[in-house]
């Protein structure tokens, strides 16, 4: 999140020193560069009622190529921090005993395009704000994590997933992979700012995934056999796969029985974003009589 913060204030700070304050020889804006900041949050097996307890942070970079007053398309890198628990689902006991959570920080990349209800034109009083709606798809990074007893375990590195992933027991179970596709839609609204100069929005994206494990939760649990114990000790993915026995309970990790939904809904992810954008001008000379 620092990183696109530092970019973004810097690209900023030249648009600001560089652009003029009005337009003039019939300046148009072909296009924006911008920065966002915000919240995020995760929606999955263990946030299956989709409550908004745990957000986490968010920033965006950009850059919009306008075609048209109604019409744009938009490059994204934006970081999310997504996280939920078992512990959070507080009316649901059955969800509390699992007692499973997880924490990871999303890099997603996208291409969108966005469509204007109203004519919007920098410099224009009279087409300086409009709603919009913009859909799209992306790529995104994610790697989650837990604590157990104050270390951090990356679950995709450990040698046996908590499903049973890479257990000669459970061949059909493969670890899944670093990156996932997503469909960013949402809509939002933007001001013109400065005569034009620059422009504020507030926007809601909300993303659908074709992965079901950016939680690591998604089938059922498996027989502890297919976690080689260590000498005198037990494998942390069997410890890290059936968390129920911290509470002081009976673990309810038998083997077959439902751990998450399956492939029923893949998780999905939505950010709120406040953001400021420089719009970047073309100019073209008036004509002679």
């Amino acid at each position: 999140m620092s990183i696109i913060f530092r970019v973004g204030v810097c690209l900023m700070t030249t648009l600001l020193l560089s652009q003029p304050l009005h337009a003039q020889y019939g300046e148009q804006p072909s296009a924006e560069i911008g920065i966002g900041i915000g919240v995020a949050h995760y929606f999955g097996d263990l946030n299956a009622t989709t409550k908004l307890n745990r957000p986490g942070q968010s920033a965006t970079l950009f850059y919009r190529k306008n075609l048209g007053q109604y019409i744009a398309a938009r490059a994204s890198l934006t970081y999310a921090q997504l996280g939920f628990a078992d512990s959070l689902n507080v009316q649901n006991e059955v969800m509390q005993r699992r007692n499973l959570g997880f924490t990871s920080p999303v890099w997603e990349v996208s291409l969108q395009g966005d469509f204007n209800f109203f004519r919007f034109l920098p410099g224009d009083p009279g087409a300086s704000f409009t709603p919009y709606i913009t859909l799209g798809v992306g790529v995104f990074g994610y790697n989650p994590y837990t604590e157990w007893q104050g270390q951090r375990y990356y679950f995709r590195e450990l040698p046996i997933g908590t499903e049973g992933q890479n257990s000669t027991l459970y061949p059909d179970r493969k670890m899944y992979a670093p990156a996932a596709l997503s469909i960013p839609f949402g809509g939002g609204i933007k001001y013109a700012l400065y005569g034009g100069r620059m422009n504020i929005s507030f926007e809601i994206l909300h993303r659908f995934t074709n992965t079901d494990y950016l939680d690591d939760v998604s089938s059922t649990y498996v027989d502890p056999a297919a976690f080689p114990k260590p000498p005198g000790g037990i494998s942390i993915s069997q410890v890290l796969s059936d968390r129920s026995g911290e509470l002081g309970i009976t673990p309810i990790g038998l083997p077959g029985r439902e751990r998450g939904n399956g492939s029923r809904q893949k998780d999905q992810f939505v950010t709120a974003l406040l953001t400021l954008s420089f719009n970047i001008s073309t100019y073209h000379c008036p004509t002679a009589d």
